[in-house]
């Protein structure tokens, strides 16, 4: 069973920086495509950036330019650098595989997430 901690979560003023690390096991890591997803309150769970297996990125136009999403098969560990923060990134980042439809709700096993507050 695959199982998703995510870290690097916390209070940031808006402009700033926070890199986020997510490890998972139970899984062949190296061939899924990964994504970072996030859930703000009283909103669905969205997609905002993925990597192929062989590293080919993609992100949501809402963070283009200031996210930068990797991977590190040897660790089965995906990041997430998130540059010039806005108040509305405020959100708990999750990472999971990424489904050939790009749809959360392909998947019912998650973890517990990791918090990001950006301050204006």
């Amino acid at each position: 069973q695959v199982q998703l901690v995510e870290s690097g979560g916390g209070l940031v003023q808006a402009g700033g920086s926070l890199r986020l690390s997510c490890a998972a096991s139970g899984i062949i890591f190296s061939i899924y495509a990964m994504g970072w997803y996030r859930q703000a309150p009283g909103k669905q769970r969205e997609l905002v950036a993925s990597v192929t297996n062989r590293g080919s990125t993609n992100y949501a136009d809402s963070v283009k330019g200031r996210f930068t999403i990797s991977r590190d098969n040897a660790k089965n560990k995906v990041y997430l650098q998130m540059n010039s923060l806005k108040p509305e990134d405020t959100a708990v980042y999750y990472c999971n595989r990424v489904s050939v439809s790009r749809r959360p709700t392909d998947f019912d096993s998650w973890g517990q997430g990791t918090q990001v507050t950006v301050s204006s």
